[in-house]
C-alpha cells in the first residue's frame, strides 16, 4: 500500500528565527533528525523576507530578539500571510507576551526553551497535524469551488463529446492529472439497446481502435468490478470512478491516471455523481447536435473494436493451452442449437452465443503452470481457477453492450443443487441461459482431451450428463441436449466444421 503524502514530514518546511546561532544549530539538528525540512536565520528582517518570497508551513521564533522582538516580527508577517503556523519560543514563561497579543497575532503556541527539546518536538508534531487538516480543508474548499464552477458547464445542452471532455477537464484539475478517459453508456432511441461511447484526454485521446488496444485485461477487469460494486476502484497509478445516476444505475466510469488522488477521493466521487447526472440529462435531451446515424456509427465502431479486443484475449487464452483450443466456439455452437430447439428468441440466442464464446475469458490472468498442469490441482490452485467466472464477468462488464451475457459468464460453473461456484446458486437462482451454457461447457470438456485425462466417448459423456441431471445440471436441458446434440452428434459436428472453414 502506498504511503499517503501526509505521512511524509519531509514535505513540511520549517523556518526557525533566533538571534542566537547556537539555538539555530540545535534546532537544525533536532528537527532534521526527526525528518523535517529546516532552514534557520538569525535576522528578523531576513526571516520576514524569506517568508514573503518562499513557501513555509511553520515558523519557530524567539520572543526576545534584536533589533525587534518576536511579536513585532509576527505582526509584520500577518500583514501578508495569515496561514503560516507560528510557534513562539521564550527563555522563561514570565517573558512571554500577554495572552491578548498571542491571540491577536494568531500565534498558535509557545514553548519554553530547554536542553531536551521534547516539548518542542511534541508541539511541532501537533502543529503538523493541524497544518495537514488545514490543507485538507483548503483543498476540499478549492475542489468544491472547482466543482461548482464546472457543474453549470457540463449541464449545458451541447454535443456529448463536448460534455464528456468538460467532465474530464474538471475532474483532472482536482488531482493535477494529465491522462484520463470516460466511458459512458447511452440508450439508443431507435433500438432501446445499451451502447457505449468513450472520450479520452492526454495519452487516451485516441481513435477507438487505438484506445481499445491500450486497455489491458487487468484494467478491463477493474473497470467491470467498479461498475458492478458501484464503488471507486484503486488501480496501480490511478483510480476508477463509477458514474452512478439518480436511479442508482451505473452508466459508465471515469479513469484518472494519478498517484495523488487519495486525499481528494471524496471530491472525485462528488464530481462523478454530478457528472453522471449531467450525462443522463444529455441523453434525456436526445443527444443535442448529434444525429442518430452518427451515434449508431460510433456505437458500432466501439462494439466491433471491443469484440475484436475480447476475441484477441480469448485467442490468447486458447493459445495458452492447445487442448482447449476451439472449446469456446463449440460451447457457443452447442448452446445455440439447444437454445433454438427450446424456442428462445433471437436476442436470447445472441446472448447465449456471446456467453459461450467468452465464458472462459477470465482465464487470461491464470498462469500457464496451472492451466497446463497434468496432476491434480492443489487447493490453492483450484481456488485460483474458481476465480475465472468472476474475472471474466468483470472484463465483459466494462462496457454495457455485453451486460446481458455477464450473468452467464458468472454462473456457468454453478450447480442446480447449490454446490457449484462462485456463489453456490441453485435451481431457478441460476439464469436459464446459464444452465444451458453449463451443460454445453461440461459436455465439450468431457469429450475433449485434457492434460489430466483422456477424452470420454460420446456414450460415456451422455451417461455423465444423465448422472448429473438434477444435481449438477438442469434435467430439462440435459434431455434436450441429448436429443439435439448427442443423438445427432456426427451431423452436428460436420455442420460445425463447415462453419469454421
Amino acid at each position: 500500500m502506498r504511503r499517503k503524502r501526509s505521512e511524509n514530514v519531509s514535505e513540511f518546511s520549517v523556518l526557525a528565527l533566533d538571534d542566537e546561532i547556537g539555538i539555530i544549530d540545535s534546532l537544525s539538528v533536532v528537527l532534521k533528525r526527526n525528518g523535517y525540512g529546516f532552514e534557520g536565520v538569525t535576522s528578523p528582517y531576513d526571516a520576514i523576507e524569506r517568508i514573503k518570497a518562499g513557501s513555509y508551513d511553520m515558523l519557530i521564533l524567539d520572543y526576545m530578539m534584536q533589533p525587534i522582538n518576536g511579536d513585532k516580527v509576527v505582526e509584520k508577517i500577518r500583514e501578508f500571510n495569515n496561514d503560516l503556523y507560528i510557534l513562539l519560543l521564550t527563555g522563561h514563561k514570565d517573558m512571554a507576551p500577554p495572552l491578548e497579543t498571542i491571540r491577536a497575532l494568531d500565534i498558535q503556541g509557545y514553548c519554553e526553551k530547554n536542553d531536551k527539546f521534547d516539548q518542542l518536538i511534541l508541539l511541532v508534531e501537533s502543529a503538523i497535524k493541524s497544518i495537514i487538516q488545514k490543507k485538507t480543508i483548503m483543498r476540499y474548499t478549492g475542489g468544491l469551488n472547482k466543482i461548482l464552477e464546472a457543474v453549470p458547464k457540463i449541464y449545458q445542452l451541447q454535443p456529448i463529446g463536448n460534455i464528456l471532455e468538460g467532465i474530464l477537464i474538471g475532474v483532472m484539475t482536482l488531482v493535477n492529472s494529465t491522462n484520463a478517459f470516460i466511458l459512458v453508456d447511452s440508450m439508443d432511441d431507435l433500438s432501446s439497446t445499451h451502447n457505449s461511447i468513450i472520450k479520452g484526454i492526454g495519452q487516451y485521446n485516441k481513435t477507438i481502435e487505438e484506445f481499445m488496444a491500450m486497455l489491458d485485461p487487468l484494467l478491463m477487469e477493474h473497470i467491470g468490478y467498479a461498475r458492478t460494486i458501484k464503488q471507486s476502484e484503486h488501480v496501480n497509478g490511478g483510480v476508477i470512478l463509477p458514474l452512478i445516476n439518480e436511479l442508482g444505475q451505473t452508466n459508465g466510469v471515469i479513469y484518472i491516471e494519478s498517484d495523488m488522488y487519495e486525499d481528494a477521493l471524496k471530491l472525485l466521487e462528488i464530481y462523478a455523481a454530478q457528472s453522471a447526472s449531467a450525462i443522463s440529462n444529455a441523453f434525456l435531451h436526445s443527444m443535442v447536435n448529434i444525429k442518430n446515424d452518427e451515434l449508431k456509427k460510433t456505437y458500432n465502431e466501439l462494439r466491433k473494436t471491443y469484440i475484436d479486443t475480447i476475441e484477441a484475449l480469448r485467442q490468447t487464452v486458447d493459445a495458452k493451452d492447445e487442448y482447449t483450443r476451439g472449446h469456446s466456439d463449440r460451447v457457443a455452437y452447442f448452446a445455440g442449437k439447444v437454445g433454438r430447439a427450446l424456442g428462445l428468441s433471437e436476442p436470447d440466442l445472441e446472448t447465449l452465443r456471446v456467453g459461450g464464446i467468452f465464458h472462459d475469458i477470465g482465464k487470461i490472468s491464470t498462469s500457464d503452470e496451472i492451466l497446463k498442469k497434468s496432476e491434480m490441482l492443489s487447493g490453492q490452485e483450484y481456488e485460483i481457477i474458481k476465480q475465472h467466472p468472476l474475472k471474466g464477468a468483470h472484463i465483459l462488464s466494462a462496457v454495457s453492450m455485453f451486460e446481458d451475457a455477464v450473468p452467464l459468464i458468472k454462473c456457468h460453473h454453478e450447480w442446480v443443487d447449490g454446490t457449484g461456484y462462485p456463489y453456490g446458486l441453485k435451481g431457478e437462482e441460476i439464469p436459464f441461459l446459464g444452465r444451458i451454457l453449463s451443460v454445453a461447457d461440461a459436455f465439450d470438456a468431457m469429450t475433449s482431451t485434457r492434460h489430466y485425462r483422456l477424452k470420454l466417448n460420446i456414450d460415456n459423456a451422455k451417461d455423465q450428463l444423465i448422472r448429473g441431471a438434477g444435481t449438477q445440471f438442469d434435467k430439462t436441458i440435459v434431455d434436450m441436449f441429448i436429443e439435439v446434440i448427442i443423438n445427432n452428434f456426427q451431423a452436428i459436428m460436420d455442420e460445425f466444421e463447415k462453419m469454421q472453414q
